[in-house]
């Protein structure tokens, strides 16, 4: 059995809000530690890999914009941001930098609960539960000429060079390559990796396609691996002509 408790690292400068954060997640079984300052806390992940970040954008030192590229070559870990607009701006933006995910401020704990907890399920669970599923439950390998994608590692490799990608990258495109020949939907995509249904304007899907096609070696100008099927969603090729 699983003993392991998972170690949360709160990057945020409101002592009162991540105090009353800390407390209602250790009651929720989770182990909790606590930075204020942006620069620090970027050694910090990096030194101490906590099992997940909960990063708010607004913070002194770095920015959690700045903090979230800076470390993003040395963590692998899901990021979480919190942002204290609506506007998708900085939402995209977090996205673009590695984040896995964003809540906007003011959270209600039990979201954030809830967004903290589908992350670590994802984090230590190679394969989703929810449709769409890979044709085989059994495959864990899939090999698509020099790319070739191991959800037992949860690492991929083009021309036997390490991918790097985030968890929640990896998520994306192991369900988009097991499903490779067949148009996903966004509604598909998000409630398969986020558990919740779709509100039609989100935009983190998108995001991560852009980010994934460049890393598998993808044109992200006239992408032939992943294709964009208007007003349908996204199509993973299966065989690419060279």
């Amino acid at each position: 059995m699983d003993t392991h408790t998972p170690n949360i690292l709160i990057v945020e400068d409101d002592e009162r809000l991540a105090g009353l954060t800390k407390d209602y997640l250790e009651n929720n079984g989770l182990q909790v530690s606590i930075e204020g300052d942006g620069a620090k806390a970027i050694d910090r992940i990096i030194n101490e890999q906590p099992d997940l970040v909960v990063l708010d954008l607004m913070l002194p030192g770095e920015d959690g914009i700045a903090v979230c590229r800076l470390v993003r070559p040395k963590y692998k870990g899901p990021i979480l941001m919190l942002t204290a607009r609506t506007d998708d701006l900085d939402q995209v933006l977090g996205l673009e930098m590695g984040a896995d995910d964003y809540v906007a401020k003011p959270v209600r704990p039990r979201v954030l609960l809830a967004r903290i907890q589908a992350l670590l399920r994802r984090t230590h669970q190679p394969t989703t539960d929810s449709t769409p599923e890979p044709a085989s439950e059994q495959l864990t390998r899939l090999e698509f000429g020099e790319l070739v994608i191991d959800s037992a590692m949860r690492e991929a490799w083009l021309a036997e060079e390490s991918i790097d990608l985030t968890s929640a990258e990896f998520d994306l495109l192991w369900l988009l390559a097991s499903n490779a020949g067949t148009v996903l939907s966004r509604e598909e995509i998000f409630t398969a990796l986020r558990g919740i249904e779709y509100d039609g304007q989100d935009r983190s899907i998108d995001v991560r396609v852009s980010r994934i096609r460049p890393k598998v070696g993808d044109d992200p100008m006239h992408p032939r691996r992943i294709k964009t099927v208007r007003s349908k969603g996204y199509l993973f090729v299966k065989d690419i002509e060279g």
